[in-house]
């Protein structure tokens, strides 16, 4: 939905919207239509979100694998006694 403050201020949704929301909606749909460059756009903004859950995933994983060699690396141990 694109937002034209013009419009905006006639409709109904400023009587029930607070004001600092609707300043937001329409900076980002700003920002959507390339006119600001202070802040990301909604898809550069999913995109980012959607990297840091894989950043997380592959950090979860790699402590994971740690924990898995050095586990094995005792296991393997020549030096270790086994009973």
């Amino acid at each position: 939905m694109t937002l034209d403050p013009l419009l905006v201020g006639n409709s109904l949704i400023v009587d029930r919207v607070h004001h600092e929301a609707l300043r937001n909606w329409i900076r980002q749909d700003e920002a959507d239509r390339g006119e600001r460059d202070d802040r990301l756009t909604t898809a550069e903004k999913e995109e980012l979100a959607a990297l840091r859950r894989e950043n997380a995933e592959l950090r979860r994983s790699c402590e994971i694998l740690k924990a898995a060699s050095a586990f094995f690396a005792q296991e393997l141990d020549p030096t270790r006694r086994r009973y």
